[in-house]
């Protein structure tokens, strides 16, 4: 209602300004005071009175229009002054600037520095983790060790790219009329610019003027939009089920806080609550934002309502988001790296070992080399010393043999902590 309010002003403030300055010429300061106020920060809207007003409407647009046009009544506006109050106007040139200007403040100031400060505590657990080697676990099976640094600056990477993708996407508006064509604005000023009139107040607004509408603006950048933060939103579930994972295998302690309760029957229970529950708010925030994108920029001919209830609850979808990310900004503050644990993992693979040593035979034109590593390692525990006695048997160069004898599952994590490190340098 308080956009609505806002927009209302404006288009009045424009109007006068333009079109109809000669008829608003004598409007009483007062109500210009009140009119721009608005426009500027419409806090100060009576929702309560103008609910009560859409009780009897059954309208909320129109209901806007009466409360403002009593507010400037009081202040002195003459009843022809009122009539250039919603000049031209169909709800939907209110409503589709009012979704926008919403959605362009929770993007910059809800989303995007939310977004921005998830990247930053992933940045810095990257950075401090970008050395301590970790057993990756492609398919679930023990594969070539990673650090968990890099794990960490992976998420980072990718946050950073659909967060941008986000911040990309343009806020489009329109003020148009019934079906798009300035019809009764021509019909009533045939010699003004309304294209130009209308395209200067939504660029006025901070939005992009779309001149291609039917009674609604299409809800395409509303698509965009949503599949944006839907790209975001995965990236971060996908984070959420790996530290769920983690914390499962025993990676990653969690700092137990006073007070709190894990289950109401194992008193030793630490669950990971907060990854948890950042992936229940996330499944929710993008199945929502997924209907918007499918639904919104369909609507029968020129205009069917099926998009007015669903637009509501945009707000919703983001409301999730916002939980979910307040979830795992208070997860990844709460986790320790069980540096023991992970070593021990790593010291029970020496398999993975199997890997550098047939790709160093391949270099070095030994024949067959994976499927020699394959029947030796295969479906099979390999220690140390059987991975050792393999290497020894080999027809390698003795400084190449002696080099993969000193590498331990812990050294072979190629160039991850570089990765990761240089993630923090950007």
């Amino acid at each position: 209602m308080r956009e609505r309010v806002r927009v209302e002003c404006a288009w009045f403030l424009a109007l006068a300004s333009g079109p109809a300055a000669p008829s608003l010429a004598g409007l009483p300061h007062v109500a210009l005071e009140l009119l721009a106020a608005l426009s500027k920060d419409p806090a100060d809207t009576d929702v309560a009175a103008i609910k009560q007003i859409e009780s009897r409407t059954n309208h909320d647009v129109k209901a806007v229009e009466l409360w403002l046009r009593a507010e400037l009544k009081t202040r002195g506006a003459t009843a022809a002054q009122l009539e250039w109050l919603h000049f031209g106007c169909t709800s939907e040139d209110i409503n589709n600037l009012a979704y926008a200007l919403m959605l362009k403040n929770a993007r910059a100031t809800l989303l995007l520095p939310k977004l921005d400060s998830l990247g930053k505590a992933l940045d810095a657990l990257a950075y401090l983790h970008a050395a301590a080697p970790m057993l990756a676990r492609t398919h679930g099976q023990t594969a070539t060790p990673t650090t968990v640094g890099k794990e960490l600056a992976n998420v980072a990477v990718r946050l950073q790219a659909q967060r941008a993708g986000l911040e990309r996407v343009g806020i489009l508006g329109k003020m148009n009329g019934a079906v798009g064509n300035f019809n009764a604005h021509v019909v009533a000023l045939p010699h003004v610019d309304w294209r130009a009139v209308s395209q200067a107040f939504v660029e006025s607004l901070g939005l992009a003027s779309n001149s291609y509408t039917t009674q609604i603006e299409p809800h395409d950048w509303i698509a965009e939009y949503c599949h944006a933060l839907m790209r975001a939103n995965t990236v971060l579930l996908d984070l959420a089920r790996d530290m769920w994972s983690y914390i499962s295998l025993g990676y990653f302690k969690q700092r137990v806080v006073e007070g709190e309760v894990g289950s109401s029957t194992m008193p030793h229970k630490v669950n990971p609550i907060d990854f948890e529950n950042a992936e229940g708010n996330l499944g929710l925030a993008n199945a929502m934002l997924g209907h918007f994108a499918d639904k919104l920029p369909v609507s029968r001919m020129q205009r069917d309502l099926t998009d007015s209830t669903v637009l509501r609850n945009i707000g919703v979808a983001i409301g999730h988001s916002i939980l979910s990310y307040a979830s795992l900004a208070q997860g990844l503050g709460k986790i320790e790296l069980d540096s023991a644990r992970v070593a021990e993992d790593l010291d029970r693979a020496w398999e993975v070992l199997g890997e550098a040593v047939q790709t160093v035979m391949r270099a070095h034109g030994i024949p067959e080399a994976y499927e020699r590593l394959k029947s030796f390692s295969r479906g099979r525990p390999i220690d140390k010393a059987a991975m050792r006695d393999f290497i020894a048997s080999l027809d390698l160069p003795v400084a190449e043999k002696e080099r993969l004898l000193r590498l331990e599952p812990k050294d072979y994590v190629g160039l991850g902590p570089m990765l990761a490190k240089r993630r923090r340098r950007q």
